[in-house]
Formats: structure tokens, C-alpha cells, sequence
């Protein structure tokens, strides 16, 4: 399955609390559109994340966003470098 990047920013620092919230709208998203999440990168100043999802393709993801009210500025597939 093809490998999907989203990337975030924040005006202001994203506490875990806020972070915990998104994750709890996304759980039943992820499992309605078939997507999983991999990994997630965040700033040390927490005004930027990377997310990485493994999906069919970048519109199941885009879906679970907007679904979720996780707000992000590209979403895009990728290639994983090292992988055979």
C-alpha cells in the first residue's frame, strides 16, 4: 500500500491535549476509510507535524482529515527510500 505524507502547521503551539482530541475524532476515520497511521514527527516548538499513513490512496486520507477536523496543508504519497 502506498505511503501517504501529511503535513501541519499551527499558529501556536499544539498542546497534547489538542493533539489527543484530534486523534480521538480520527480512531473510527482511519478504520472507516481503510487507512493506518504509521508515525508522526513533531517540531520541537510544536508549531509544525509530519504524518505518515499508509493508504489505497491520498484521497482516503484527505478523507479521514476533514472528517476528523485535522487541518493540514498538503497531503502527498511517497516513496520510502531504502525500502526494497
Amino acid at each position: 500500500m502506498p505511503r501517504i505524507i501529511v503535513e501541519r502547521t499551527f499558529e501556536a503551539a499544539f498542546t497534547q491535549q489538542e493533539l489527543d482530541a484530534v486523534e480521538a475524532r480520527m480512531a473510527p476515520c482511519l478504520d472507516l476509510y481503510d487507512v493506518r497511521w504509521i508515525r508522526s514527527y513533531w517540531s520541537s516548538d510544536r508549531l509544525r507535524m509530519i504524518c505518515e499513513y499508509e493508504a489505497a490512496d491520498i484521497a482516503s486520507v484527505r478523507n479521514v482529515q476533514h472528517e476528523a477536523e485535522a487541518r493540514f496543508e498538503r497531503a502527498w504519497a511517497a516513496d520510502v527510500l531504502g525500502e526494497p
